[in-house]
């Protein structure tokens, strides 16, 4: 198995690297641990946040152009960053 960065895969890790690194995704992040509702995980929620809320609307892609709903990024490991955020 081919890794990258040591993220399952480049979608991965750009969507890792950008909320780790921007503090408006950071902070949106963090929310969405403490938020989220007993029927979705954190890395859902954000999707939902970042696709379909009010302010995510317009930020549906990281500023690379991976979209936060790709099938390709490992929800296990974002939930697994989320909460450790």
């Amino acid at each position: 198995m081919t890794t990258y960065n040591g993220w399952a895969n480049y979608e991965t890790w750009n969507a890792s690297l950008w909320v780790q690194n921007d503090e408006f995704l950071y902070n949106t992040a963090k929310a969405c641990v403490t938020f989220c509702g007993a029927d979705e995980t954190p890395w859902q929620k954000f999707q939902r946040c970042m696709m379909h809320g009010h302010v995510g609307r317009h930020i549906g892609q990281t500023p690379d152009g991976v979209a936060w709903d790709d099938d390709k990024i490992c929800d296990v490991e974002m939930n697994s960053l989320m909460v450790d955020l």
